[in-house]
């Protein structure tokens, strides 16, 4: 039974390195070529483990189909209207994996890192496309990127590369170079002055217009409002006169309404009074004064004003 250990040893080493030969494996994301004697034998695109030669009789080599990534240099390209930029594009691709596209593809490159240097070539020419467009087609709201974009990957199409499909391509950047930069901001900033001066210049001219209407309409406003006040003034005179005929119709009345009105304005409120009841309008409270002509109370001393006396009513004097 000792004796028999080593063999049982021996026997799983040597079909273990049978196995290991003879089988192995693919994943879901892998496309494996095989190759017999060194030259392509096959292609396995079922994930999952399957047979092959031993030793060196078949080899195995696995490709991967997801999508592989690659970016160009920044390539200076002269667009249509002679602006020099600087661009920058990437490409989606992948091995294609229909018919005997892998077994070419692993023919023309062998890995994916020398298609992937294979196709940056291509994709640093198909960049020169973007020299189609004006630079004003590029930047901006309803640029043409997409469409660039577009011709970019025909191009790269066009060159029928072995087993591979590109599948999109974009636009990373679009840069100026440091000296038309700076030309591009000094003309961005000389047309942006020219605009304020503009505003500026259409901002005065109808401030000058609103400061010119104001004005008109303030003039009219004084012109009516002095015509108005003259209208008003002259229907005051008209009044006044009246009220003056009449009231030297009446002047005795005139006079005595005029002591009422005083008396009352004088008494509102609370009020203390140390006054002569023998002058005017205050003789009134005093009931022993003596009535004139008319009958109206009459003051018994006069006011005297700048040496002549002032008449009292009923006496005739003015």
């Amino acid at each position: 039974m000792i004796r028999k250990i080593p063999i049982i040893i021996a026997s799983l080493i040597v079909l273990v390195l049978v196995l290991f030969n003879t089988t192995y494996t693919v994943n879901f994301h892998e496309i494996a070529v095989l190759t017999r004697f060194g030259k392509p034998a096959g292609v396995q695109r079922d994930p999952g483990l399957h047979l092959k030669a031993p030793l060196f009789i078949d080899q195995v080599s696995k490709l991967d189909a997801r999508l592989q990534f690659i970016e160009s240099p920044l390539e200076t390209v002269l667009t249509k209207d002679g602006q020099q930029v600087l661009v920058q594009a990437y490409l989606l691709w992948r091995v294609e994996e229909s018919g005997d596209a892998p077994l070419q593809f692993f023919i023309s490159y062998g890995n994916l890192e020398a298609a992937g240097k294979e196709l940056e070539t291509q994709l640093q020419g198909a960049v020169r496309s973007v020299g189609g467009y004006n630079f004003s087609d590029l930047i901006g709201q309803g640029s043409k990127i997409a469409e660039a974009e577009a011709a970019i990957l025909n191009d790269i199409r066009s060159t029928k590369l072995a087993g591979i499909a590109p599948v999109s391509v974009g636009i990373s950047q679009i840069v100026l170079p440091p000296k038309t930069t700076v030309a591009v901001l000094r003309r961005m900033a000389a047309v942006q002055e020219t605009l304020a001066n503009l505003e500026e210049a259409k901002g005065n001219s109808e401030a000058e217009a609103i400061k010119s209407l104001a004005a008109s309409s303030a003039d009219t406003i004084r012109n009516f409002a002095a015509q108005w006040a003259s209208e008003i003034e002259s229907l005051g005179n008209e009044e006044a006169t009246r009220y003056y005929q009449l009231m030297k119709q009446e002047a005795d009345l005139a006079i005595f309404l005029t002591w009422l009105d005083t008396l009352k304005s004088s008494l509102s409120g609370s009020t203390t009074f140390v006054t002569d009841l023998n002058r005017a309008p205050f003789h009134l409270l005093d009931l022993s004064a003596p009535s004139g002509t008319a009958g109206i109370p009459q003051p018994k001393k006069p006011y005297i004003v700048d040496g002549p006396q002032v008449g009292t009513p009923g006496t005739g004097t003015p």
